[in-house]
């Protein structure tokens, strides 16, 4: 086996620290790839919020450099620069793989940390590591240009809300809102001022108007102003709902237009609606969950050509308790990343 050192627990203390972690050694058609940065998922936060036994290496969406390809990769070679999402394998044969769609796999696809290996039913542990062993298929290469650290949220939060963009058919002339200016929302904004739609920020404060601004918006709607919500109702094509804490969903289905789409990404839990939100004006209510290889690898390529990355503060990952009690609070503009170059040469 492998030895890397990484930042866990392995009870149910919510505190993270240095542990020494076992990486499978290295089968065929797998790469080992030396993580250089790593996002900070409010998944994470919630994961290690919940974990009660077993160790926990939270992480999932990180950039690094292969450091070993197995005897039969042929896509990446030793230096390349690549990125990881919250999906490192699936079953390939159902349905839904064939389509592309590998993160609706029918026998749900294998989580990068939390999830449990298809060949030896180990669970797998995560990126606030200084090392993770991936199949080749489920790594990509990151385009020349991007910055590594600020590129390593794309594969989370950004492919989270690419997949019901295009999806959606969101263009020039479709007039999108998002609700929620954080980790997702500032991405879904960039995405969707890029793909040419016209585009409005709906947040619950003006506080954040002059950063929605820089990020190319038309317009900002305060939602706890009744009045500018009134004056937006049935205004929009697509609206892309980040927000995390649950919510009452019926104000933004009011915002949506004939025939138009509320995408509700933030809060996976329960809600509930009135079906008369969704009578009037054929409405539609979705959501989505990350992104199968083909969407994950064209959002690379379309955030290359349009320079697009991610808003993040980079901390030393000896910080990543302080970065989840920050984000904890909403104390992040947009997103942490942990810089795993401190876990070089140490140990536990």
């Amino acid at each position: 086996m492998r030895m890397t050192t990484a930042w866990g627990t392995d009870g149910d203390s919510k505190v993270l620290r240095q542990v020494r972690l076992r990486r499978r050694n290295l089968r065929p058609d797998d790469i080992a790839v030396r993580v250089d940065y790593c996002g900070v998922c409010h998944t994470d936060v919630h994961s290690l919020d919940a974990h009660a036994e077993g160790l926990l290496v939270p992480g999932h969406e990180f950039t690094g450099v292969v450091a070993e390809v197995g005897s039969e990769v042929t896509r990446f070679t030793v230096g390349d620069p690549v990125a990881v999402g919250n999906i490192v394998d699936s079953c390939g044969v159902c349905a839904m793989c064939e389509a592309g769609q590998e993160n609706f796999c029918r026998e749900f696809p294998t989580l990068t940390y939390g999830g449990t290996d298809r060949h030896d039913g180990s669970t797998t542990s995560g990126g606030y590591a200084r090392e993770y062993v991936v199949r080749d298929q489920f790594a990509y290469r990151l385009p020349a240009g991007l910055d590594p650290a600020a590129a390593a949220p794309l594969l989370c939060a950004g492919i989270t809300v690419w997949e019901p963009l295009r999806s959606l058919g969101v263009g020039k002339g479709t007039r999108v809102a998002v609700a929620g200016l954080g980790g997702l929302g500032h991405l879904a904004v960039k995405f969707a001022v890029a793909l040419g739609a016209e585009t409005t920020v709906i947040s619950r404060t003006a506080d954040k108007t002059a950063d929605a601004r820089r990020l190319g918006v038309e317009d900002v709607v305060v939602s706890a102003d009744a009045e500018q919500m009134a004056a937006a109702r049935d205004r929009f094509d697509v609206v892309i709902d980040t927000i995390s804490a649950p919510h009452d969903i019926g104000p933004y289905l009011e915002l949506v237009a004939v025939d138009g789409t509320l995408s509700h990404l933030g809060h996976l839990g329960p809600v509930t609606i009135r079906m008369m939100d969704l009578l009037v004006g054929r409405k539609k209510l979705t959501s989505a969950g990350s992104g199968g290889r083909p969407a994950t690898a064209a959002m690379l390529d379309f955030c290359a050509e349009h320079g697009i990355t991610a808003d993040v503060e980079v901390l030393p990952s000896a910080q990543v308790n302080e970065a989840l009690d920050r984000l904890r609070r909403n104390d992040v503009r947009y997103r942490f990343v942990l810089d795993l170059s401190d876990l070089s040469g140490s140990a536990a």
